[in-house]
């Protein structure tokens, strides 16, 4: 069998995934924040990208509709509100202020001169809180090394996660000096902090408070499971007391702090910037792409005149940044046009909840939506992610009107998160000595809403939403 070269001509069609490509579906899944750090980058990074002066309002497209002149007429008023409110009064009246211009440009040449460091207050952490307390104590070198040992196994809890045997490996200390230290700690504040167990924990509490009831200090250190578990009667008959004095002791213990060091958590809040706006005009819900604070871009008049007149390499670069700029704006128009589709087509789907709340949500999947504005799951699922909307119930994700449906008896379907909000209803407004369990919730969901659906199902649901089951959550009269 010989072997020989040829020549075949083949016909493909395939994706080529180009840089541009690449970034115009990035900017599709980035959230609010992340698309102005990406535009930041951009402008410094592309001299012939630069930010509009000027902010004109741009025309009506046929994509993107304006908005109604009642919402115009409102966000006037809303601008007319803050102007009146963040005016420069003291400008304005001159030398009848209340405070001389002489000392407001002193207080701002003071800022300017102040480091940033210095005008920014950290969050106070547990360990800092109790080393500065440790070293306001009148303990000795070899007593605050063991304190700062201890410290330095807490969680963020507050519990001591170490073992007295590995504070003593650690500090080479004996274990009376180790207790000791620890007993100081655990009556610094926040009180009860590096204790060993929630007993520990609520005893050093009742302690301090001076309480020192027996029956109290029994019910802390033997009894706490039978306190959570709800079983109240059984505990009254073995400790001889009344229903009544056990709610009083109960009222006692449930004052306590159980987690010394949750005030001290490390974690930022994270706000949420909506993306669209849905508002209510004239009986027809109405979608506004939040554009506030993304700077408009465009083309630096300077690099067109010198594309225009140039020649050679400093005009093939200045040709490459104009391409990738023009790219930039067409995708960034592009992901604005997409956002609009999908948030008017659920606004469609999904105009039960818009009116009367979360226990409208139908059953909707990213196959709908994209059927409806003629694009793919995928671009859907893209332009969902890290998105919120602020609906007239609230500030949501985007992913949130996406849920699979539950069966009703006349044949139709109902959200699962719809039945979510139901189940949550249900237990808020339930009797708490009396409370529902998961089978009478799901008779109650047959009965009032024709809504089938199985005791698991509600089980799986009420952990979702961190609802504790029924014997849990009955309380004494």
């Amino acid at each position: 069998m010989g072997l020989e070269l040829r020549q075949n001509l083949k016909l493909t069609q395939q994706l080529v995934m180009t840089p541009q490509l690449q970034q115009a579906i990035k900017l599709l899944q980035l959230s609010r924040l992340e698309l102005l750090e990406a535009i930041q980058q951009e402008l410094l990074e592309n001299p012939v990208l630069e930010e509009a002066t000027d902010h004109p309002i741009p025309e009506a497209t046929e994509d993107i509709p304006p908005a109604p002149p009642e919402l115009a007429t409102a966000a006037l008023s809303c601008n007319e509100r803050d102007l009146l409110r963040n005016a420069d009064w003291e400008t304005y009246l001159g030398d009848f202020a209340s405070t001389s211009k002489q000392h407001n440009k002193e207080a701002e040449l003071q800022e300017e001169m102040t480091p940033w460091e210095g005008r920014v207050s950290g969050k106070p952490s547990l360990e800092g809180h109790l080393l500065w307390q440790l070293r306001l104590s009148d303990l000795d070198e070899a007593s605050q090394a063991i304190g700062e040992a201890i410290i330095g196994n807490l969680d963020s809890r507050g519990y001591l996660t170490a073992t007295m045997e590995d504070l003593m490996e650690q500090t080479g200390a004996q274990r009376e000096a180790i207790e000791a230290v620890l007993a100081r700690i655990q009556r610094m504040d926040p009180v009860g902090v590096a204790a060993r167990s929630l007993q520990e924990c609520l005893l050093v509490q009742l302690e301090v408070l001076g309480q020192d009831d027996p029956i109290l200090i029994a019910l802390v250190r033997d009894h706490l499971e039978d306190i959570e578990r709800k079983r109240f009667k059984p505990l009254a008959r073995k400790l001889k007391i009344e229903l009544e004095d056990l709610r009083a002791y109960l009222d006692i213990i449930q004052s306590l702090e159980p987690l010394p060091g949750a005030s001290f958590g490390s974690e930022a809040t994270v706000y949420v910037s909506p993306d669209v706006f849905v508002h209510e005009c004239n009986g027809e819900f109405v979608v506004l792409l939040n554009e506030e604070g993304l700077p408009r871009l465009q083309i630096s008049s300077h690099y067109e005149s010198l594309l225009q007149g140039g020649q050679g390499p400093d005009r093939d670069y200045i040709q490459e940044k104009a391409r990738s700029a023009q790219w930039l704006l067409k995708s960034l128009q592009q992901r604005q046009k997409t956002l609009y589709k999908v948030m008017e087509s659920i606004v469609r789907f999904q105009q039960d909840f818009f009116r009367h709340g979360v226990t409208k949500l139908k059953p909707l999947v990213l196959k709908d939506v994209a059927e409806d504005i003629g694009m793919h799951e995928s671009t859907v699922s893209r332009i969902t992610s890290n998105k919120y909307v602020a609906t007239p119930h609230g500030v949501f994700e985007l992913k949130f009107f996406f849920n699979s449906g539950l069966s009703v008896d006349d044949g139709s379907e109902v959200g699962s998160e719809s039945v979510k909000a139901i189940i949550k209803q249900l237990v808020s407004e339930e009797d708490p000595a009396h409370p529902l369990s998961d089978e009478k919730i799901a008779a109650v969901l047959k009965e009032r809403l024709d809504i089938n659906i199985a005791r698991r199902t509600v089980a799986k649901y009420r952990a979702v939403l961190g609802i504790e089951s029924s014997s849990r959550r009955r309380q004494i009269l």
